[in-house]
Formats: structure tokens, C-alpha cells, sequence
């Protein structure tokens, strides 16, 4: 593999909605959020940005972000190029944990990429964005998620099989896929999402989105 994903970059756009329930919705959630701040022409980091599909759409609809796009993996960011080539965009190889940012931007997303760190890891993670924010910048970040209970959670778990399965994955690519949990991603609660945004300075944080075992949270310095 040439990222934490499961799979490599060049197909992760074509297979990631086998994976992910509403992948698309994640960015129209996002795009929708800041569309409603008033900002003309932001400053917005993504990090782990991937492939680069959220600038692209974002850029479609308000031409006057300024973005900065980081990922740990240089394969990711190649396809992130190709994707928005022509387009005046800063590019970082590195990961969340060590973005070298003091309070430079508006807006910093992070999409379905914190949940590969460990608690510390992910608390690391979380205050390099909150220290890169401006004051009154907004942190949107979307993850995988444990249900608050051991009964709760096979259940989801359960849906969650039965949507890739009827997305074309084979029973044992899911299975595989399910075992990375808490092994390679390490998802935690809604609750402890919340906690640990005011514990790392946010003056705010809440839901933006639910479903299936994947939420969407927003805070703001």
C-alpha cells in the first residue's frame, strides 16, 4: 500500500464509496459549512487530503479559496497534482501530527484521516490543527467511530458489513477490512471526539453529521 487507506491512490477515488456510506456527502457537508462563514477568500489547509477531490469540488463552487493541501503520502499528493494541475495551490508532505503551521489558516479539514493515529497520536494531531487555526478558525474533521456500547457497536458494525458487501466488496475483503479496527484505525465515540476538541483549546465543538459508523464534527478557535 502507498498510504494508511485501503487502497493504493490510483483507484481510491474509483473504491473508496464501496467503503465509505455517503463519501460524497462528507465534502458537500463541509463546502456547505464554510459557503455559510462569509469567507471570500479563505485560507484552507486539508490535511490528509488524499487525491485531492474536496479542493477540486471546493474550488468549483467558491474560486476564491486559497489552499494549502498535506498528506503523508507523496503518491497521494502526485495524484492530487495531476487532479488540480494549473491551479495555484501550496502542497506538504507531512502528516497532521507534524504540520509546521502557526495560526496561518481560516478553515483546516481533516477527512477520514485521524482515525490511523492512536489516542495520543490523535490528540497530537488535533492540536498542530487547532495551533495552525487562526482565532474564530473553524476545524472540520470527519472520522470512523465506535459506537458508545459493545452491543451498539456490532450492531453498526454489522450495517456496515452488509453496505460493502452490497457495494461489490467480497466477504473477505470485509472482513478484512473490519479487522483493521483497532489494529490499523482506531476509532473512538462521539463523546470522546467532543472531549478531546475542547481539550485541545477549541472554544466550541459539535456534530455536523452521523451515519453508519462514520461522523463529521466541527470546533472553532
Amino acid at each position: 500500500m502507498d498510504n494508511s487507506s485501503s487502497y493504493n491512490s490510483d483507484i481510491y477515488d474509483e473504491k473508496i464509496t464501496s467503503v465509505l456510506p455517503y463519501y460524497r456527502e462528507y465534502h458537500t457537508q463541509v463546502i456547505d459549512l464554510v459557503r455559510n462563514m462569509g469567507m471570500n477568500s479563505p485560507e484552507w489547509l486539508d490535511t490528509g487530503c488524499g487525491t485531492g477531490t474536496l479542493a477540486l469540488r471546493a474550488l468549483s463552487e467558491m474560486p476564491g479559496i486559497r489552499f494549502t493541501l498535506a498528506d503523508p503520502s507523496e503518491n497521494m499528493l502526485d495524484e492530487a497534482k495531476a487532479k488540480l494541475d494549473g491551479r495555484d495551490i501550496r502542497y506538504v508532505n507531512a502528516p497532521s501530527d507534524k504540520l509546521p503551521f502557526i495560526a496561518e489558516f481560516d478553515i483546516i479539514t481533516a477527512i477520514q484521516s485521524h482515525h490511523y493515529y492512536d489516542i495520543n497520536g490523535r490528540k497530537q494531531a488535533v492540536k498542530r490543527c487547532f495551533d495552525a487555526l487562526k482565532k474564530g478558525g473553524v476545524f472540520v474533521t470527519f472520522e470512523n467511530i465506535r459506537m458508545s456500547s459493545d452491543i451498539s457497536d456490532a450492531i453498526a458494525v454489522t450495517r456496515w458489513k452488509t453496505y460493502q458487501k452490497e457495494h461489490g466488496r467480497s466477504p473477505e475483503d470485509v472482513e478484512a477490512h473490519i479487522a483493521r479496527r483497532g489494529t490499523v484505525m482506531f476509532p473512538i465515540t462521539i463523546e470522546e471526539h467532543l472531549d478531546m476538541l475542547k481539550k485541545c483549546g477549541f472554544a466550541t465543538a459539535d456534530i455536523l453529521w452521523t451515519s453508519y459508523l462514520q461522523a463529521g464534527f466541527w470546533a472553532v478557535k
